[in-house]
């Protein structure tokens, strides 16, 4: 898979489906065959991840000793809700509602692409996250990319 980029409007229809914007849908040409799976975020939003991403997610979490306290939590905090989900034919997913509950997620979506993976919010929620951009952007970018042997490229 390569990288998502851009970020989407969508409506959630009253039986909790939302349509994946056809700009989206062309770049996640495995969906329709593989599925997808859909997660808690960090924080008060969704994340979802093709199958294979999130295997791969899996698959990390299965290499963690599974006797030490602190791993053992966070398995369970991070896999606690995943859910698969199928495009029907009119190109839709059913988006669980103790998820949405979770998330705050009433009618009104914004996907956020973010390299591998979806960030689905409640678009009130995105815009009120996103309307604190931090004042000085180009130190944290500093702080985050400046130093490349953290990021082992070197």
């Amino acid at each position: 898979m390569s990288h998502l980029t851009g970020e989407f409007e969508c409506k959630l229809d009253p039986k909790s489906r939302m349509m994946i914007p056809a700009g989206l849908k062309k770049k996640l040409p495995e969906a329709e065959t593989e599925g997808l799976v859909i997660n808690r975020g960090f924080k008060n939003y969704l994340v979802i991840y093709t199958k294979s991403e999130w295997d791969k997610r899996l698959d990390e979490l299965s290499k963690l000793n599974e006797y030490e306290q602190d791993n053992i939590d966070f398995i369970r905090y991070f896999t606690r809700g995943a859910t698969e989900l199928s495009l029907d034919a009119a190109g839709r997913v059913l988006l669980p509602k103790f998820l949405l509950e979770y998330a705050g997620i009433k009618s009104d979506v914004v996907l956020t692409c973010q390299l591998n993976k979806i960030e689905v919010w409640d678009a009130a929620a995105h815009k009120a996250a996103f309307d604190n951009e931090p004042e000085n952007f180009s130190a944290l970018a500093q702080r985050v990319m400046g130093n490349k042997a953290r990021r082992g490229d070197e």
